[in-house]
């Protein structure tokens, strides 16, 4: 990571990352705790968790801090966003990244799994930043930024439930960025390709896929998670402090 930009304005940041023990998120706890900001990311692996913060206090010297929590406990995710408040003074980045893209048929999922679909996708994120928003409000300054997936553009078959999730959080940024500006707050949406995370080399993009992906974008090779982070940085930095209620799409020229 050494090779790419350095942004000032991110150091002694409270940042927190939701959904950052593997793939994207861990990248980005990464990313950001490379540019000297405070950094707390909440998941459900908490193994993988772990083993992240030790790496990064070895590398580093410094370590993120880690809450075990699942965030469709809507009350726990938000009583923990409070206490960053009451610890910190303030939370300057939300980056609300956690998502599950498990494939299902559009006529097998029931209502229970629909619901589910929208609790982690969807729900978890809107309450995260309605608690974000109230901390940023006070002190008229604040950054969420919110994970979405060019799949809302392609519709591919077996997510419905995740497309819709995806698609409504587009919506949510706009809507919140128009009502918070005035207070500072800015809100903007990451739009990722086929990123070669773990669990989707393990899952869904096998070789075969890969090959099939490669003929349909425009620049040839892997997306990577830290292309997605480079983007979060930027966003999140006074660098781009006149954005807000975009989607920034990172998928190698696919759409």
């Amino acid at each position: 990571m050494s090779n790419y930009a350095t942004y000032p304005s991110l150091k002694g940041k409270v940042i927190l990352i939701t959904g950052g023990a593997t793939g994207i998120g861990a990248v980005m706890v990464e990313a950001f705790m490379r540019q000297q900001a405070r950094v707390l990311f909440v998941d459900v692996q908490e193994e993988a968790a772990q083993a992240l913060c030790s790496k990064l206090h070895e590398e580093l010297g410094a370590a993120p801090i880690f809450k075990k929590l699942d965030t469709t406990h809507i009350d726990e995710l938000q009583a923990f966003i409070n206490s960053i408040g009451h610890s910190y003074g303030r939370l300057d980045v939300l980056i609300n990244n956690v998502a599950n893209d498990t494939r299902h048929s559009p006529l097998d999922i029931d209502q229970q799994g629909w619901r589910d679909c929208m609790a982690v996708n969807l729900d978890s994120t809107f309450f995260a930043c309605q608690s974000a928003i109230r901390l940023m409000r006070d002190k008229r300054n604040g950054n969420i930024i919110n994970m979405s997936s060019i799949n809302v553009l392609i519709g591919p078959k077996q997510m419905p439930g995740y497309v819709a999730a995806k698609s409504a959080l587009n919506g949510l940024s706009k809507s919140l960025a128009n009502q918070y500006g005035e207070y500072g707050i800015r809100v903007n949406t990451i739009l990722p390709g086929w990123v070669a995370t773990d669990r989707q080399l393990a899952l869904w993009l096998t070789p075969e896929a890969d090959k099939e992906w490669q003929k349909s974008v425009a620049l040839r090779g892997s997306l990577e998670p830290i292309h997605v982070a480079n983007m979060a940085l930027f966003l999140a930095a006074e660098d781009s402090a006149m954005i807000t209620g975009q989607q920034f799409i990172i998928d190698a020229g696919r759409t």
